[in-house]
């Protein structure tokens, strides 16, 4: 009979055995793997392969020979789950690309809010868009037409990447006749099994959801080709993005403005135009930024999700606080410098792409813009190195 001590720790079948061994309601597959004389020998070939094997791959196997037993299906309905908040919606790229792929000849359908949905409709993977107006609590007409328009679908698979209490909520519209459910709702059909999920990075967390349920790999977020023009003024320019802002419930997550203007000064200097870009209410930072650098061009309060993708693939680099613009210019492929103080956990949320650089302080003000333009220097500074690199999972950081 097999047990987590069969499984190297940290691996995919690991954190399932370890997760189901104290479940109320253990995982089907579950009670069957235990066994393994009692599988197809499909799945118990795979199973004994993954069986001390460190190699994520060989764990992948095995769900996805469960998979495979699961009688062929006419064109199903799917439905993928990610709400909010801009930067997660970023990270979620990865596995949109990766449903997608998994499920090519079915209907998939996206559910999201409407901050979100004309950039996702740009992405091309989704052949609907379903907008949730998040009614609140005690709005129950709001909620009897959410499950009016959920249940009319009949899906036949849901993928949570949300993971939120607000999305447990919509699995419970759904019953009792509740579809195949990739996630962490209350007895659902693949759970995400690891106990230790929440410490784990979103990216690797959403990466092994899916594993779960039989689709491995899970590509980086990436950046499909956008379809519009840069700005006029910038066309044909070479610029670096700003991003002075975060959330305005989260002041301690900003650089000062003072410092991103003398960084601003600096790029100009080298013959960049830096561009300053967040919403309307960022505007007063844009201006302090401006001051010190008149050469700068604020762009806040002015662009969409799809002109700041569009920023983000011409940019040069993009330096910013730890937020979604940052996630949003790693995807797209560009250098990042992104600073991080003690209100948020990089091992946790940091971008990943093709180049990004980690600069974290317990305090941003701790945090001088002379480290920051020796970081900006060795990245302009040595472009020509950048070719060849491809994305890499793990950003490179410095903590102090």
């Amino acid at each position: 009979m097999l047990s987590t001590a069969d499984f190297p720790s940290g691996t995919p079948l690991h954190h399932f055995f370890a997760w189901n061994a104290r479940a109320w309601f253990p995982d089907r597959r579950y009670r069957l793997m235990r066994r393994p004389e009692t599988l197809p020998p499909p799945v118990a070939r795979a199973l004994m392969e993954a069986r001390g094997n460190p190699d994520e791959a060989a764990h992948a196997a095995v769900f996805a020979a469960f998979e495979a037993m699961q009688p062929a299906q006419a064109r199903q309905r799917i439905l993928v789950i990610r709400l909010s908040a801009f930067g997660d919606f970023v990270q979620a790229l990865g596995p949109f690309a990766a449903i997608r792929r998994h499920h090519a000849a079915d209907q998939l359908v996206l559910l999201t809010t409407r901050p979100y949905a004309e950039f996702a409709k740009a992405l091309g993977l989704f052949d609907e868009i379903i907008v949730d107006e998040r009614p609140t609590a005690l709005a129950l007409g709001g909620w009897w037409e959410l499950r009016r328009r959920l249940r009319r679908r009949r899906f036949d698979r849901v993928y949570d990447l949300q993971t939120s209490r607000r999305s447990g909520r919509y699995a419970a519209l759904l019953r009792p006749s509740l579809p195949e459910w990739s996630g962490i709702a209350w007895r659902c059909s693949h759970p995400h099994a690891n106990r230790e999920r929440d410490a784990q990075h979103t990216l690797d967390k959403q990466a092994e959801q899916l594993l779960m349920a039989g689709i491995y790999p899970t590509p980086l977020p990436l950046l499909p080709p956008v379809d519009r023009p840069v700005p006029p003024a910038l066309a044909g320019r070479t610029i670096v993005l700003l991003v002075p802002g975060s959330s305005p419930l989260r002041p301690e997550k900003r650089w000062p403005a003072e410092r991103f203007g003398a960084v601003a000064r600096e790029v100009s200097g080298r013959g960049y135009v830096p561009v300053i870009v967040g919403s309307a209410s960022e505007t007063p930072l844009a201006t302090t930024i401006r001051e010190i650098c008149s050469e700068a061009v604020d762009l806040t309060g002015q662009t969409d999700l799809t002109s700041l993708a569009v920023l983000a693939r011409q940019a040069k680099l993009t330096i910013g606080n730890d937020t979604g613009v940052c996630h949003l210019a790693a995807a797209a492929g560009a250098p990042v410098v992104v600073l991080f103080s003690r209100a948020s956990d990089p091992d946790r949320c940091a971008p990943r792409g093709r180049l990004v650089r980690v600069l974290r302080r317990p305090g941003l003000t701790a945090l001088s813009e002379a480290r920051v333009i020796e970081e900006i220097a060795a990245i302009l500074g040595s472009t020509a190195a950048l070719d060849g690199i491809t994305c890499n999972d793990e950003p490179r950081r410095e903590r102090v």
